[in-house]
């Protein structure tokens, strides 16, 4: 997806920022093109607001204040829908990226013979720390999965180490052995902070494509709908 850059609207908020997620290939580019979509929808969203604010000074009938109102509103409707589509997007990514995190995280099963596995443990418990933790990480690492699992695979205090060091252990095993899982997870946690960090760039690029502020253009809203009541002809 490519969309022309328009000098009006800030570089950050162009889809083509997601293309730069460290990660991004082929493999990775379906599960960012939502929140590539998402940034397109907003980007195109803003240009369509600052051609209409261009339109609006071409009619005839409309002074200064009516152009800004039928701006701000072409703009409200705009931004609903870019709120909607960041929203549902980063709540996709939060679902995603939970997913990935259960995977990564997920019980590593033996893949040793029940005696060989227990006789594992029992070797590495009886290892000074450092020399088990040295042994551990060097199995995951080399792809022995023997060792590693017969490790991770079991209670922690049958090797000698801690719960949380073995839950360390497990993500440094799943992530090393399933590196298109980890990369894929990368990539969407990247894409979530984009959306939270760049998302509230959209408020102000919008009222710029107004060309007034919101307090103003209520102001002039305010005065057109108390001018209009004097129009209404009353009962009695």
């Amino acid at each position: 997806m490519s969309t022309e850059i328009s000098t009006q609207i800030t570089p950050a908020l162009h889809p083509d920022n997601v293309m730069q997620i460290e990660g991004y290939d082929s493999d990775t580019a379906p599960i960012l093109a939502p929140t590539m979509t998402a940034f397109s929808e907003a980007y195109e969203g803003l240009r369509q607001v600052h051609t209409a604010r261009e339109k609006a000074k071409t009619n005839p009938t409309w002074n200064e204040a009516m152009q800004v109102i039928h701006t701000q509103e072409l703009a409200d409707k705009v931004m609903a829908r870019i709120t909607r589509t960041f929203d549902a997007t980063r709540a996709n990514l939060e679902k995603g990226i939970a997913h990935l995190e259960g995977e990564l995280t997920k019980p590593v099963e033996s893949k040793a013979a029940g005696s060989i596995a227990a006789e594992v443990r029992a070797h590495v418990k009886g290892m000074p720390t450092a020399e088990r933790m040295k042994v551990i990480q060097q199995a995951i690492t080399d792809g022995d999965h023997i060792v590693a699992t017969a490790v991770l695979g079991a209670p922690a205090m049958l090797s000698g180490i801690g719960a949380d060091m073995q839950k360390t252990l497990t993500r440094i095993y799943h992530e090393r052995h399933n590196p298109q899982i980890a990369k894929r997870l990368k990539a969407m946690q990247s894409a979530k902070v984009m959306i939270e960090d760049r998302g509230g760039l959209v408020f102000k690029a919008m009222e710029k494509a107004v060309g007034t502020q919101p307090h103003k253009v209520k102001a002039l809203r305010e005065a057109k709908n108390a001018a209009e009541q004097a129009f209404i002809l009353k009962d009695g």
